[in-house]
């Protein structure tokens, strides 16, 4: 259930390009991390390249593209090995959907606290206990 914010800059210009965005970010967290698209929330922002800097010039100077990308996932539900192959692979998915890539190019799996962190009005610990216990969820 994890809420994934993407912001992003390219000289490509294509009508469905959030989407694809969106679904590639969609496809590698439940291919990767293990989490379920249907409960995956995803927020894809464009920046124009002349208001990102890195290294000192604009994206729109180097010609380049770059992404940001934060992930919130519950603390301990994934491994290194696991976090280190999604961004191994959301770095090179995203250079085939925005073109050549920024070396400083950042993502962030933000592992947050299961009693802290949730959806619909109940947290991610509360859904575990129970689902441990097979009990009713329900609205504090």
């Amino acid at each position: 259930m994890p809420l994934i914010t993407v912001s992003y800059t390219t000289s490509r210009q294509s009508p469905a390009l959030k989407a694809e965005i969106a679904s590639a970010v969609s496809e590698l967290t439940a291919n990767i991390l293990h989490k379920d698209p249907k409960v995956t929330a995803i927020i894809v922002k464009s920046v124009d390249a002349d208001d990102w800097f890195a290294g000192g010039r604009s994206l729109a100077e180097q010609k380049l593209a770059s992404y940001w990308l934060d992930i919130h996932v519950t603390e301990g539900t994934n491994t290194k090995d696991e976090k280190a192959a999604y961004l191994a692979a959301m770095f090179k998915r995203m250079a085939e959907i925005l073109g050549p890539l920024h070396p400083e190019t950042y993502a962030h799996v933000d592992e947050v606290k299961g009693d802290a962190y949730g959806f619909g009005g109940l947290t991610q610990e509360r859904r575990y206990i129970a689902g441990k216990l097979d009990v009713a969820l329900k609205a504090a």
